[in-house]
């Protein structure tokens, strides 16, 4: 049936208690049929989302944090995105960073640090972790140095399970690197970027990740 979950307080959720953290929604919702599970990266492609499904003939979850965004404007016309298709933000060879929601900023900052180190990471805005971009997820893994993923999700059944699934089925598991996730546990509540910063999902920790990925892999 045509019906919009929108997910309110999604991912890491701040100073309202620990039951309401928001880590286990992805996970239960790519398990069901038919089921598409999106998350934006700012203001204006929530309000896109929110649109591609009420416009969109089956059930469509859009799962959002609480808080404030990156600042992105609100007042243009709301337009219709393609299902299942992520964004390049940034081009490199050496690296995929892949974010889910929330973490595409950290990640857009986190190539901007390792930038300073000669790095050159390509910066992908996921969009949606069911169903997934595949073309765009293969390509990456075949023409930059491997992906990494970052979500606040649990890793059992998220958005970098479900990529290195994919990449799996393909012959391509080495080229993933890393999957930055929250734990399998029941996470204290507190400020948003304190948590991040404890769980390597800040633009810091992603970018220290993913140097030690690439030490591993020998690149």
């Amino acid at each position: 049936l045509p019906v919009v979950f929108a997910l309110d307080r999604a991912g890491i959720v701040g100073d309202d208690g620990k039951t309401h953290q928001g880590f286990i929604d992805v996970s239960y919702l790519r398990c069901l049929p038919n089921m598409e599970v999106a998350e934006p990266k700012d203001e204006k492609e929530l309000r896109d989302l929110l649109y591609t499904g009420v416009m969109h003939d089956g059930p469509f979850a859009v799962r959002y944090p609480r808080g404030t965004g990156p600042g992105a404007p609100t007042d243009l016309p709301m337009e219709q995105l393609p299902v299942g298709r992520g964004e390049v933000l940034r081009q490199g060879a050496d690296i995929t960073l892949a974010g889910f929601g929330a973490t595409v900023t950290e990640c857009l900052k986190a190539a901007a640090i390792l930038e300073d180190d000669g790095i050159e990471a390509t910066v992908v805005n996921a969009r949606y972790a069911k169903p997934l971009d595949d073309e765009l997820f293969l390509g990456l893994a075949e023409t930059t140095g491997g992906i990494i993923t970052a979500e606040e999700n649990v890793r059992a059944g998220g958005f970098g399970e479900a990529v290195l699934a994919l990449l799996a089925e393909h012959g391509l598991a080495a080229r993933f690197l890393a999957a930055l996730t929250m734990p399998d546990a029941i996470v204290d509540h507190g400020p948003q970027p304190t948590f991040r910063r404890i769980w390597n999902l800040d633009a810091t920790g992603i970018a220290e990740r993913s140097r030690q990925a690439l030490r591993r892999a020998g690149a």
